[in-house]
């Protein structure tokens, strides 16, 4: 059976962003062009563009398209920003920074994910994309410090080494909380110190690390 990708793209930026009162129209267009389906295991592709979140393998997920959206939106991005990602997953949400930012450099702790993606992104032109493979908890000391920082895994605190590796007046988020319940969480790094505002509840897979959970939940 054939699919139009295209058709379903644009229903999913009508129905599920901007009816939900996602505006920019930068990221909009991002959303527009990025091929999700792309980033989704060739048996599932049939739900790439569903409003649910969507197994890519090893235990993970790609988040449904409105959290991705939200989470970008947050990060108030204008294209010339230096944006550290824990948790590069599918890579969705990669090409989705890569679009709106000046570089992204993306952790993920399993190599199985990564032995994916950076082919796929490399294919898919994002030549402004670094990819290693790492305790995402740790941070990428060596390329801090970072206008703005996105966990898209649940974590029972604010790791450390990331608000270190946070410029000043730059932005974080991410879901803090328990295991199965957490509340995406926006940081703002303000004379070195951190202040959260509370977005929404969500549930998001753990970040598992020196300074997130210690082993898979």
């Amino acid at each position: 059976m054939n699919v139009n990708y295209e058709i379903l793209r644009k229903r999913m930026v009508d129905e599920q962003l901007i009816s939900r009162g996602i505006k920019d129209r930068r990221m909009l267009d991002a959303f527009s062009k990025v091929e999700r389906h792309k980033f989704i295991p060739v048996d599932l592709r049939a739900s790439a563009y569903a409003d649910f979140p969507v197994p890519i393998g090893e235990g993970q997920t790609i988040s449904q398209p409105y959290i991705v959206a939200l989470m970008t939106e947050c990060l108030g991005l204008t294209g010339k920003e230096k944006v550290l990602e824990i948790g590069t997953g599918s890579g969705y949400q990669t090409a989705i920074l890569a679009e709106l930012a000046k570089e992204v450099y993306s952790i993920e702790r399993l190599p199985g994910l990564v032995k994916k993606v950076e082919p796929l992104l490399n294919e898919l032109g994002y030549a402004n994309i670094k990819i290693k493979c790492a305790d995402g908890s740790l941070g990428w000391p060596e390329a801090a410090p970072f206008d703005r920082i996105i966990i898209t895994a649940a974590s029972p605190q604010i790791p450390w080494p990331l608000s270190e590796q946070l410029k000043e007046n730059g932005r974080m988020l991410l879901p803090l909380g328990e295991t199965f319940s957490q509340v995406l969480t926006q940081i703002e790094k303000r004379d070195n110190k951190l202040h959260a505002i509370q977005v929404c509840a969500c549930v998001f897979v753990p970040l598992v690390g020196k300074y997130g959970w210690q082993k898979q939940k």
